[in-house]
Order: C-alpha cells, then sequence, then structure tokens
C-alpha cells in the first residue's frame, strides 16, 4: 500500500501542525504495534496453559472412567499444552507403548479419543491380528530412555 500523501500547507504556522501531528501519529503506531505484539503473546500463553488444563483434565476423566472420552483434545492442542505423547495398550496381548503425537499421520484437528480405533498393536498384526488400542494417558514425555547421539 502506497503511503498516504499529505499535501504541505502554504503557511509556516499550518506546517509545523502538520509535521507535529504526523509525527505523533507515527509515534502512536510504535506503541500500538508493541501492545498488540504483547497482548498476542499473553493470549498465546493463556492458550497454552487451556490447552494444558484440558489434557490433565481428559487424563483424570480417562482414568476415573476408564474409557475414551469424548470431548477430548485434539492432537494440536495435546501438543501444544506439553502433552505430546500418548500411552496406549492392546485390548490383546496387554503390550504398553507410547506414540509420538506429532509423528502421526492424522489431520491435526483429529480428536485423540477418535485414535483408540486407529491405533493398531505391531505384535499382534504380525500374528495377523488387528486389535484395537486402548488409551492410558496423554504424557507430557515419552518415559523410554532415549539414546545420545
Amino acid at each position: 500500500m502506497a503511503p498516504k500523501h499529505h499535501p504541505t500547507p502554504l503557511s509556516g504556522g499550518d506546517r509545523k501542525a502538520l509535521a507535529k501531528e504526523l509525527g505523533r501519529s507515527r509515534a502512536m503506531t510504535t506503541i500500538l504495534a508493541g501492545q498488540a505484539a504483547e497482548a498476542r503473546a499473553k493470549g498465546e500463553a493463556l492458550i497454552r496453559q487451556a490447552d494444558k488444563l484440558l489434557c490433565e483434565s481428559f487424563n483424570e476423566r480417562l482414568w476415573a472412567d476408564g474409557g475414551p472420552i469424548d470431548p477430548s483434545p485434539t492432537i494440536d492442542q495435546a501438543i501444544n499444552g506439553g502433552y505430546a505423547w500418548l500411552e496406549i495398550e492392546c485390548s490383546r496381548c496387554k503390550a504398553r507403548r507410547e506414540v509420538d503425537l506429532a509423528a502421526l499421520r492424522h489431520p491435526s484437528s483429529t480428536f485423540v479419543h477418535d485414535l483408540a480405533s486407529r491405533l493398531r498393536c505391531s505384535k499382534c498384526a504380525k500374528a495377523g491380528r488387528r486389535p484395537s488400542a486402548t488409551l492410558l494417558q496423554l504424557a507430557p514425555r515419552s518415559r523410554q530412555a532415549r539414546p545420545e547421539t
């Protein structure tokens, strides 16, 4: 967008007043842009906190009720809240494993409780069976030790 053209007044007093108002306007622009950035940062922190509380609430309801709970956080909300891992258990062989939510090929708007029917046990799949997984909880990080590189 092209800058707005302000015709320069002929009198000296009007030219000074216009220059003063343009200076105030530019200063106010800088102040308002800073306030907008600060408000955006506060808003993002509040959204992160809300996503974290939603994940903690989901974990508590999952523990208390014992099954997939609707509604649940989306994959994006879980990752934003700091819970990027999903602990699951095979309903047949009871093998536990952790799934990295960021590495899933599902859309990020998928609800976590919808993943229960889509995740399968790799051990049972080799045996020709495809039992669904049972959700245990959302976890902030993997409990498995990673090799240092």
